[in-house]
């Protein structure tokens, strides 16, 4: 492991396949020991969303493993290790995608299959995001509540043209509609962006079973209250959704930067 991108993490997951589905569609993975967190949330018939989503975890986690391995620590001192931080999450990320289009090609059964996905690499007083569709990362910081990525969905293109309020967004029937999605094309775009990062952050990594289900405001009571409990935390947001329809798979990962 490289001490660069060491961090001191409290990492807990929670995942349920809500009040509608019978089976979970979602994967999650993390790894404390290098600071990183990954939720893809697939979608596809006969259980392909499954499938792609554990295709991107799995290639995403071995992935992130192998450049951890090949890259020593007088590699990425200062500056360096955002840059390779941002490159490692790109070619992960691209990986996955080349996988799930490839198992989309060579079994119809698979065929269009893609997934959703967010991952975070915390390392040293930073983290870098990378995430594709409308699976989410927010930030607590102190009692300042905010979202982190922006959906690659229709939705949110009809909120930034202001066609509709975010309001009203709430109500929309496209709310499913990503405009980008892993495995669904032989390239795809990660964004992947750096933050600085604080102790005593607390960071939330949801699939949209969440999102969709409970507005910000509701998800900054549930964790603000909780943040001293953070395995309660996580079951509590999952319990909310649920409570509030339940209406797709809900994935949960929250992460405490301690040191």
């Amino acid at each position: 492991m490289m001490p660069e991108f060491g961090n001191v993490l409290e990492i807990v997951t929670a995942a349920d396949p809500g009040m509608v589905r019978s089976y979970n569609e979602d994967s999650i993975a993390t790894d404390a020991e290098i600071g990183l967190a990954v939720l893809a949330d697939g979608m596809g018939g006969h259980n392909a969303g499954e499938v792609a989503s554990r295709i991107a975890v799995v290639t995403l986690m071995t992935e992130m493993k192998r450049s951890f391995a090949c890259h020593k620590p007088h590699e990425v001192n200062g500056a360096s290790c955002a840059r390779l931080a941002v490159k490692m999450v790109k070619e992960s990320s691209a990986r996955a995608n080349a996988a799930i289009y490839r198992t989309a090609r060579s079994q119809p059964r698979y065929a269009g299959m893609g997934t959703t996905l967010v991952m975070a690499l915390f390392y040293g007083n930073r983290m870098t995001v990378g995430h594709i569709g409308d699976s989410r990362l927010y930030r607590l910081r102190q009692d300042r509540f905010e979202q982190i990525t922006r959906d690659h969905s229709l939705l949110q293109e009809q909120i930034d043209s202001g066609l509709i309020s975010r309001e009203q967004a709430r109500y929309s029937q496209i709310k499913n509609v990503v405009t980008r999605a892993a495995g669904i094309d032989p390239e795809v775009e990660t964004e992947v962006h750096t933050h600085d990062v604080e102790p005593g952050d607390i960071y939330l990594l949801c699939s949209d079973g969440l999102s969709d289900m409970l507005t910000n405001k509701d998800i900054h009571a549930a964790l603000g209250s909780l943040r001293s409990n953070l395995p309660l935390a996580a079951q509590q947001l999952v319990q909310l959704a649920n409570d509030s329809g339940g209406s797709d798979n809900i994935s949960v990962i929250l992460v405490r930067v301690l040191d």
